[in-house]
């Protein structure tokens, strides 16, 4: 989930032998961003999903939302604030996003659905989860143009996203399940994807495949996008 990066202005002090002019035009290199925002998401994604698929008592429910602030929260948007510095489009739009999506699952739950009639709580929720699930669907056409490990975790979330909003609408309990253990399977998915880029780059050369969906701009890429 990268893209090469653009030369910033005035971004570092000069080094040895360089001029303040040569720094202020020299591109800085910077660490990708996307195995953080990947490994937020999916690790909030799992636990999320452990309770919606009824595999753990709800009464630990409350868990969830440390998780959401911290790590599938603020540390996805800070991932998609440095996707932004790096030039990347796509990683910048969604990690941001779903860290913001996490951020408002937070303060839905902490401060805002006391204030949702009981008897509209089901449809209100739903609505929530589809509408994530059609920003979903459209990242996930864009995602055609990265990996197959990345298009394989959005078509997979938005199929979880489309469950559970379907299943709360309804109070279906039985599709809020299965939106549960999609779930699962989309946080595994999610996993991988970090794994495979954190490994890949650790180790320069491919360790976990993820296979590019478009032809890799330079030998660097190449190595990070697993081929």
């Amino acid at each position: 989930m990268d893209a090469p990066l653009s030369a910033p202005l005035g971004s570092r002090e000069p080094t040895a032998g360089e001029t303040a002019r040569e720094a202020q035009f020299t591109p800085i290199s910077i660490a990708d961003p996307g195995p953080l925002g990947l490994a937020g998401f999916a690790m909030t994604t799992f636990v999320l999903s452990m309770f919606n698929a009824d595999l753990v008592s709800k009464g630990g429910e409350a868990v969830v939302l440390g998780l959401a602030l911290a790590y599938g929260g603020l540390a996805q948007l800070l991932a998609g604030m440095w996707e932004f510095r790096k030039g990347n489009t796509f990683g910048a739009v969604a990690f941001t996003s779903y860290g913001a999506f996490w951020l408002s699952f937070w303060a839905l739950d902490v401060f805002y659905a006391k204030d949702i009639a009981a008897a509209d709580a089901g449809h209100a929720i739903g609505l929530y989860l589809i509408a994530w699930g059609i920003f979903t669907l459209y990242m996930t056409v864009a995602s055609l143009r990265t990996t197959a490990a990345i298009f394989t975790v959005l078509a997979l979330l938005t199929i979880t996203y489309f469950l559970l909003g379907i299943g709360n609408a309804g109070a279906h309990t039985t599709i809020i399940k299965i939106g549960g253990w999609a779930g699962l399977v989309t946080a595994a998915a999610a996993w991988y994807a970090s794994f495979a880029a954190v490994t890949n780059s650790t180790f320069g050369r491919v360790v976990l495949p993820v296979m590019p969906l478009n032809a890799p701009q330079t030998e660097e890429r190449t190595i990070r996008d697993g081929r």
